[in-house]
């Protein structure tokens, strides 16, 4: 950023400091859509991302008067950010239908995890939830629910009932969600430094 444009947002966020919300509608159209952008590639929710994104200027605006303008505003609202994400994702880890859509819901969720977290010990820690499955239950829950075969087709490959494969689904759906609870703390560390990273 060049010493004008520097110059310029020094003035708004000293503007807004003092109340200024047509300042503060500058500095939410210029930060506002690379922000949503950050926010959305990880909660892959249009609405979430929406929701976090007012939630981040709300928190700008009620703590304006703290903002160090001497110091990049950029680094102010990534933390801001990456806060909430992190807030998002403890809630997520306490939410079972949440928890269960981020993690576990599909093949397309499991890659969508790796993608979102941008953090290959992420993935493994996802590939740690499903080996400490037993031998059997880890085998149906990869070709369910990573190779996307059917239940039916499962339960005709490995000769079980279609309702023996469901239970198998259930409980490894949720022995996984309750690792990724376990290992909450790794998980959130994970996703904090690939927020800064993304951004």
């Amino acid at each position: 950023m060049d010493e004008h444009l520097k110059y310029d947002e020094k003035q708004l966020l000293q503007q807004m400091q003092l109340g200024n919300e047509l300042a503060f509608e500058k500095i939410y159209k210029q930060y506002s859509i690379k922000l949503y952008g950050n926010l959305f590639r990880f909660v892959k929710s249009d609405k979430d991302a929406q929701e976090l994104l007012q939630d981040v200027f709300l928190k700008v605006w009620k703590n304006r008067q703290q903002i160090d303008i001497e110091k990049p505003f950029s680094c102010y609202i990534l933390k801001i950010a990456e806060n909430n994400v992190y807030d998002f994702f403890r809630q997520a880890a306490r939410d079972k239908n949440r928890a269960a859509h981020l993690i576990t819901i599909s093949p397309a969720e499991y890659l969508h995890i790796e993608e979102m977290l941008l953090n290959k010990e992420t993935a493994l820690l996802l590939e740690n939830a499903i080996k400490s499955l037993s031998p059997q239950r880890q085998q149906i829950f990869r070709l369910c629910k990573i190779e996307d075969k059917s239940y039916k087709e499962v339960s005709e490959l490995m000769g079980i009932s279609v309702s023996t494969i469901s239970d198998h689904i259930v409980k490894a759906t949720k022995a996984i969600r309750a690792f990724f609870i376990k290992h909450e703390h790794a998980l959130l560390s994970l996703l904090a430094l690939s927020f800064c990273m993304a951004s």
